[in-house]
């Protein structure tokens, strides 16, 4: 299993699967592919118009890991379900927050 996130001199680039057009926003936990790729589940009420669904992404992404929402944005895989989500901050108290969103929750 590959890490949900890499780290940066400035922060991390965080892999997530994003569900658009869900009933709430919010973070799911660990997912890995047959390819043994890992990503972060993330579903948004927001439908995937005009950039609408990853901005919403990116505000999720922000408050569940304590940053301002200038501090997050989307690097890779605009107009795909996988992206990369890159996050401004201290690389290791960022990686201390994504290991607990990354758990499943029971």
């Amino acid at each position: 299993m590959r890490a949900l996130f890499r780290t940066r001199a400035d922060g991390i680039d965080l892999f997530v699967r994003l569900t658009p057009k869900s009933a709430m926003d919010r973070l799911e936990g660990a997912e890995t592919t047959a390819d043994g790729r890992s990503h972060l589940k993330a579903r948004v009420r927001a439908v995937p118009e005009n950039g609408a669904a990853n901005r919403a992404l990116e505000r999720l992404v922000a408050k569940a890991l304590g940053v301002a929402a200038s501090a997050v944005s989307i690097v890779a895989g605009g107009t795909a379900r996988l992206k990369t989500v890159r996050v401004l901050g201290d690389p290791a108290a960022l990686a201390k927050r994504i290991d607990t969103l990354g758990t499943p929750a029971p």
